[in-house]
């Protein structure tokens, strides 16, 4: 069973000027992955947008696994 992924998977934290503390917690298995990225036009685009796509949730999802 593969759950899509969505906004309501990660939490963004505020780490310092122009860096975000996210973590993103797999719907299926309860895991948390965490990672601080400063790569803004990312977290405009998908904590800051109406309808995240799924291609920068994808990228969200890859940065926070791979740190």
């Amino acid at each position: 069973m593969r759950a899509k992924t969505s906004i309501y998977d990660f939490s963004f934290i505020p780490s310092g000027y122009g860096h975000y503390k996210v973590t993103y917690t797999s719907p299926v298995t309860g895991k948390q992955w965490t990672a601080t990225t400063n790569d803004m036009p990312l977290i405009d685009a998908t904590k800051n947008a109406d309808e995240p796509k799924r291609r920068d949730l994808e990228t969200l999802k890859r940065v926070c696994k791979n740190g």
